[in-house]
């Protein structure tokens, strides 16, 4: 995965193992290529993570099915979080597939899998790292306004699709322009084919500092924003006298235990935790590209292929979160039932 491939020579940040959005810059004969022995290491701790991430996706697919089976039993529609669960999963499933394209690619030379597959496969990592954090904004937002308009606050299965809906599409917006500017060009030795943009190096310094935005910090910002207000919120729900918040003709109940917004926010922060050091190490040569002058190119790809890693062991501990967010989700509704009846047994009377 190296977003900052597209650069034109002479930039030397390169990797040899490219995930879908890793693009080499540099020949073959500037870029020694790294031993047989951390490639297959490498391949085999990718496969491993991969096999185990859509493992626990599958998994947790089936269970929001049968739930989902379930509730229409009883009369009742999948819930919201069940469809933001479930686009998480989809999500990560479709990174995870192309693994096996990944690893054929480090162990091969040169592109092997034509024009379309340079389209699509590259451009796939913008896609599903977009619409998952999307995705998680909507549930931060939907969890926010539960806790702070707990009375008022109705979320329906349309409106969930809606919310996952334009997720989707944000995120296919921002990844058209990889999509459509991906080529193939023949290698220095004229026999290998690589797969590049066709863009210059300022206009890929700006794509990739928009996609920084819309991806970390546009994002982290409006999470980080909506946590602090429910944890002020949380707060004087837990010091304030129940009845100090009731009237005569409403009652606000006390925020419930935020099980729910704990495990949303491991979500995110996993998101933050794999994903972050990546795109710092994406920008680092577009903006300090003297930092990397003095780093083996060997070294380069190390990290390269750390930071590859991470960023799919995230859809490995994804489904952790998953199975626990969608089981926990029906304690909170006695919890918030039980809060309205305390606080209307504790208001003053008239």
């Amino acid at each position: 995965m190296d977003l900052s491939g597209s650069l034109p020579p002479p930039s030397l940040y390169t990797s040899t193992a490219m995930p879908n959005l890793s693009v080499p810059s540099t020949p073959s004969s500037i870029s020694p290529s790294p031993s047989f022995a951390s490639t297959a290491l490498f391949c085999s701790l990718l496969s491993l993570l991969s096999l185990l991430g859509i493992t626990g996706n599958l998994y947790t697919l089936i269970l929001l099915l049968r739930r989902r089976r379930g509730r229409r039993r009883r009369g009742a529609g999948p819930t919201c979080c069940m469809t933001s669960v479930l686009s998480l999963a989809l999500a990560d499933l479709l990174y995870l597939f192309t693994t096996p394209f990944i690893v054929y690619d480090s162990l091969a030379s040169g592109w092997a899998f034509g024009e379309l597959g340079c389209r699509l496969l590259l451009s796939l990592d913008l896609l599903t790292m977009h619409a998952s954090i999307f995705t998680l904004t909507a549930m931060s937002l939907d969890r926010y306004r539960a806790v702070a308009h707990p009375l008022i606050t109705s979320s329906s299965n349309s409106s969930g699709l809606m919310r996952v809906g334009l997720a989707w599409g944000l995120a296919v917006a921002l990844s058209l322009p990889m999509m459509i500017t991906l080529h193939l060009e023949d290698g220095e030795n004229q026999e290998d084919q690589l797969c590049v943009p066709a863009w210059d190096e300022q206009s890929s310094k700006a794509y990739l500092s928009v996609l920084f935005c819309t991806s970390i910090l546009g994002p982290g910002l409006a999470i980080g924003a909506l946590y602090a207000t429910l944890g002020r919120l949380y707060w004087v729900s837990q010091t304030r006298p129940v009845w100090e918040n009731c009237s005569s003709t409403a009652c606000t109940p006390r925020a419930p235990k935020p099980k729910v917004l704990l495990l949303i926010l491991g979500i995110v922060l996993a998101f933050w935790a794999c994903f972050l050091p990546f795109w710092v190490w994406q920008l680092l040569p577009l903006y300090q590209p003297d930092m990397l002058r003095t780093v083996p190119v060997g070294t380069q790809v190390t990290v390269n292929r750390i930071l590859t890693g991470l960023t799919y062991g995230n859809s490995c501990v994804n489904p952790f979160f998953y199975t626990l967010l969608t089981g926990k989700r029906k304690r909170s509704q006695p919890t918030l039932t039980s809060a309205n009846q305390l606080c209307r047994k504790s208001s003053p009377p008239q």
